[in-house]
């Protein structure tokens, strides 16, 4: 039983369990899915009342805080539990195209040439890690949600502004990936 769950889970096994989170949360609870909001609940929680924005109470919202600790706790059993000692496998294109850039290490999820605190202190990791990471909060708090819950939750709810947002994520996805991505690789 162990070893199938250390395998890689194919896409619509995943999605199913995704699709399926959604009805469970309506019907069970009348909550939404997402995952962005918990930032607010969490500042709202710890800093001051009279900061308008987080003027509002968060405790109602109590429950995005065990999700959320359910996500860190459910990564770190996989992670202690369930991952091999197995080298990660990338595509030979793939690996061949990162060269390029001077990615050639991966014996982590994450290649250490750009996601480690000696990256950091280089230009390109700068950009990627805290120029990247502000953009992303920036960005969901611009659209009003994040990919998860516009794309799962708003689109399940025929939510017109949910829409528009994830063909942005998207649009912005793909010229990330093929524009951006890159040129900043290559600094």
């Amino acid at each position: 039983m162990i070893e199938q769950i250390q395998q890689p889970w194919p896409w619509y096994v995943a999605g199913i369990i995704i699709g399926l989170i959604v009805p469970a949360l309506l019907i069970l609870g009348n909550k939404s899915f997402g995952i962005s909001s918990n930032l607010r609940h969490v500042c709202a929680a710890c800093f001051p009342a009279n900061i308008k924005f987080f003027k509002y109470d968060w405790k109602k919202e109590i429950w995005n805080f065990f999700f959320v600790g359910g996500i860190f706790l459910g990564a770190f059993l996989a992670n202690h539990y369930l991952m091999t000692n197995a080298p990660i496998e990338v595509n030979p294109a793939l690996q061949t195209e990162l060269a390029q850039y001077g990615i050639t290490n991966y014996n982590y999820m994450l290649p250490s040439e750009l996601f480690s605190f000696e990256a950091l202190f280089t230009l390109r990791g700068f950009i990627m890690m805290v120029l990247g990471g502000f953009l992303v909060g920036f960005g969901t708090r611009y659209a009003g949600g994040c990919t998860s819950g516009h794309s799962i939750m708003g689109l399940s709810n025929l939510q017109w502004p949910s829409l528009v947002a994830t063909i942005c994520f998207m649009a912005g996805g793909f010229f990330m990936a093929n524009i951006i991505l890159p040129w900043i690789l290559s600094l």
